[in-house]
């Protein structure tokens, strides 16, 4: 089978599941991620019965970061599995963000609150390699990935398994705290797609309804004694609770900053007393 005939098969294998364009960049992602392989279509495809088999998992739904083991994500691959959620490109922007508030004047600490793959802290590891990274998260298995990631990609931080939805101190302050938590609410699942609902830890994703932002409440009474004088807190946050997260970080905080991702959804929070 020539990797032409690979490519049309999977496309409709999959079309119950996926549009025709993304079912090509699922192959295509898949040839690279778990083969090595560019896209030449005349060339003969070998392997047939493992990747029929990693077929039929996409079949049911299984994401092909799961499959692969492998999610790209701001200039660096992070090993995944059903532990964590998958990185989204939305949360590289909040990377960026920070990355450039601090070009100039480098945090000498930060923290994550709510880890998972540890993407975000390993990333700005990598940016700011002289800052004290610490990543907390509930799951032990969460923790486990992302050890595994910050040994693979040579950064040093710290790990700590910690609920944040409970009372605790860590007997340091942060200049930058940074949180990803869960925020999408049970009413908002039937938006979701079925590799998401099915496969991705519900621990780091769900809220309740009539609770939806308690997370952001825990990491603001986590920063009360957590936090610099200077120091900035940001989030990323459900686009559709934008002007309700704003208004309670307004509790706490002067200034209070709500940014809009690429597509032009409410994504991030930033707040700061300065």
């Amino acid at each position: 089978m020539t990797l032409a005939e690979l490519k049309q098969h999977f496309i409709t294998e999959l079309e119950t599941i996926y549009d025709k364009d993304e079912s090509e960049q699922i192959f295509l992602i898949y040839l690279e991620d778990k083969f090595g392989l560019q896209y030449t279509p005349h060339n003969k495809v070998e392997k047939l019965d493992v990747i029929f088999s990693d077929l039929d998992k996409l079949k049911s739904g299984i994401p092909i970061q799961h499959i692969t083991e492998k999610a790209f994500f701001y200039d660096d691959f992070f090993f995944v599995n059903q532990h964590t959620l998958i990185p989204r490109p939305e949360t590289e922007e909040l990377i960026e963000i920070i990355k450039n508030d601090y070009v100039k004047n480098p945090p000498s600490s930060i923290i994550d609150l709510g880890t998972g793959s540890g993407c975000i802290p390993i990333s700005l590891k990598k940016i700011f390699p002289n800052a004290n990274v610490s990543a907390l998260d509930v799951s032990e298995k969460a923790l486990e990935v992302a050890a595994i990631n910050a040994k693979n990609l040579n950064t040093d931080i710290l790990l700590i398994h910690q609920n944040l939805l409970e009372d605790f101190n860590l007997d340091r302050k942060f200049e930058v705290i940074i949180s990803n938590p869960p925020y999408i609410r049970n009413l908002e699942k039937e938006e979701m797609h079925k590799n998401v609902l099915d496969f991705e830890p519900h621990l780091a994703l769900f809220v309740e309804d009539d609770n939806a932002l308690i997370f952001y409440e825990r990491v603001i009474a986590f920063a009360e004694n957590h936090l610099t004088e200077n120091g900035v807190i940001y989030c990323e946050i459900n686009q559709y609770l934008g002007e309700e997260t704003k208004t309670l970080f307004l509790t706490k905080y002067k200034n209070v900053q709500l940014i809009k991702d690429i597509s032009g959804n409410d994504r991030m929070i930033k707040a700061t007393n300065n």
